[in-house]
């Protein structure tokens, strides 16, 4: 209790960021331009978040947490600092701002990885399985409030303060968690003779890259069949059996294989990214829903998610208390995959007729299912493998959640797109069903509610079935998640005691 709230605090940093700046990103490109690369201001940062989680895990693992953690947060602050800087006259003003912003936010990124990994792993340092949960349940109770401030913050610096604050604003938070980490946290420093498997490292960097690439160019600047898309999926596959060859021979593998003959290991892997795929991938639409058809403004339909976030932390807490109590916990993340799936058929179910307060009944039952799975798969995750792989085990289990949140977020929009045209063909005819296709970057709720009523009845209609059908197609991998966790072996939580090495011959990956 004495460090949490400096770690809290760090993972405060990480899931701030991203919100406040997509609603302050409308100034951004006023003022530097350069709409056409907006999107990469958010890849750049999904890229380096996603390529260095596995290697800040490993790192942590061989060398001590403690300065790998605050070299994280140095890394973060200074890419923060430079993304405040992007175009200003320090750098030569406007002119090449936004290239500049992305190559900052890609340092951000980077920094980013090793937030949340860290801030995972140190818990599971720090207090035994057995009792991990209710720590895990505070996590996740400050998780949400992190998602629901965001938008709200965002939206005061972008109405009263320059867009430069929606990263400087960084800077206060991250001093205080240095101070706090530096000062209370006391870690061993280890000083391992290996070498850090720069070859895995690299090698497993391209491949997510080029899958990250693929997922966020896909169907929007390339079409699937492009040379550009299907070059990129065959370096995916390349360096990825490169890796897989590597990782066998290396002495200490950025990823151990060996892990993977772990069942509890490899099913939570899998549960992750499907979790990240049917959540992350599906809530992208809701606030599209609430905006457009529903008439909530911006930060409204921020606010219209209280009932998601709300579920989700008495849950977390709820089940946290529950683990610390009775040691048990396969059927949490049973429970947590039929009220996603539950969740997830409500939400399909909405039309142009469903009122706010009945759509915040839905999402608030995907709340409860969240509450029961995403903090109870990290612990799972950590008791399945020994005291030594924790911090790969804790980088794994945010890794697979992050890359199955990016393959959904692009096969949904996908599938939004091409139900949306189909709706619109249907209603107006092909030729004007694509000229407001095209048109739909420009489709925010000012302009539809200026249209001709029987035009925007069908818009709104059209927008409605669309993305239902985003949900439906959600439903088929969260009906998925119960059906894994039901395989999951539920292996007893170490307790203080038994953070030895005995208990961690007990959960070892041969046991698995």
């Amino acid at each position: 209790m004495v460090v949490l709230p400096g770690l809290m605090l760090a993972m405060v940093l990480a899931m701030l960021d991203n919100m406040i700046v997509g609603t302050a990103m409308p100034r951004i490109v006023g003022e530097l331009g350069g709409l056409t690369h907006l999107s990469w201001v958010v890849t750049a940062y999904v890229l380096g978040t996603t390529v260095s989680t596995p290697i800040w895990g490993k790192i942590g693992d061989l060398y001590g947490r403690k300065n790998i953690f605050v070299t994280s947060i140095v890394i973060f602050m200074i890419g923060s600092v430079l993304c405040g800087m992007a175009g200003s006259d320090l750098l030569g003003g406007p002119d090449g701002g936004m290239g500049e912003l992305i190559a900052f936010r890609a340092i951000q990124g980077l920094g980013a990885g090793g937030l949340m990994v860290n801030v995972m792993a140190i818990i599971g340092d720090l207090v035994p399985p057995r009792e991990r949960g209710q720590y895990q349940g505070i996590m996740a109770g400050v998780m949400s409030l992190a998602m629901i401030a965001g938008p709200l913050v965002g939206g005061f610096i972008t109405d009263h303060l320059d867009w430069r604050w929606a990263f400087y604003v960084n800077l206060p938070v991250g001093a205080i968690a240095l101070v706090l980490i530096v000062a209370r946290l006391h870690l061993p420093v280890l000083h391992n003779k290996v070498r850090i498997d720069w070859a895995g490292a690299i090698l497993l960097s391209v491949s997510i890259t080029a899958m990250v690439l693929i997922t966020t160019w896909g169907g929007n600047q390339y079409t699937w069949g492009s040379w550009q898309i299907l070059g990129l999926a065959a370096l995916a596959v390349v360096t990825l059996a490169v890796f897989v060859a590597v990782e066998r021979k290396a002495l200490e593998p950025i990823m151990p294989l060996q892990l993977f003959r772990n069942r509890n290991f490899t099913l939570i892997s899998a549960i992750g990214f499907l979790l990240g795929f049917a959540m992350f991938g599906a809530i992208n639409f809701l606030p599209l829903f609430q905006q457009m058809v529903q008439g909530a403004t911006a930060t409204n339909s921020g606010l219209l998610l209280l009932p998601m976030m709300g579920a989700s932390m008495v849950v977390s807490l709820f089940v946290g208390k529950a683990i610390t109590a009775t040691g048990k916990y396969k059927i949490y993340p049973v429970i947590g995959g039929v009220g996603m799936a539950a969740g997830m058929w409500l939400l399909s179910t909405m039309d142009v007729a469903t009122p706010a307060w009945e759509t915040g009944v839905y999402i608030a039952v995907l709340g409860l299912g969240m509450g029961f799975l995403m903090q109870t798969t990290m612990l799972i995750a950590q008791n399945s493998v020994e005291q030594k792989d924790l911090g790969v085990a804790s980088s794994a289990s945010t890794f697979f959640r992050s890359i199955g949140g990016s393959f959904g977020v692009s096969l949904f929009g996908a599938v939004f797109n091409n139900h949306f045209l189909s709706e619109l063909t249907a209603r107006f005819g092909a030729q004007a069903a694509d000229r407001m296709a095209k048109s739909g970057g420009r489709m925010d709720p000012g302009a539809v509610a200026q249209m001709p009523a029987g035009m925007r009845t069908g818009v709104l209609e059209s927008l409605a079935t669309s993305i239902s059908g985003v949900f439906w197609w959600a439903i088929v991998f969260a009906v998925v998640v119960p059906v894994l966790a039901a395989f999951v072996k539920e292996i007893p939580l170490r307790g203080g005691a038994a953070m030895g090495s005995a208990a961690e011959k007990e959960v070892s990956p041969a046991a698995g």
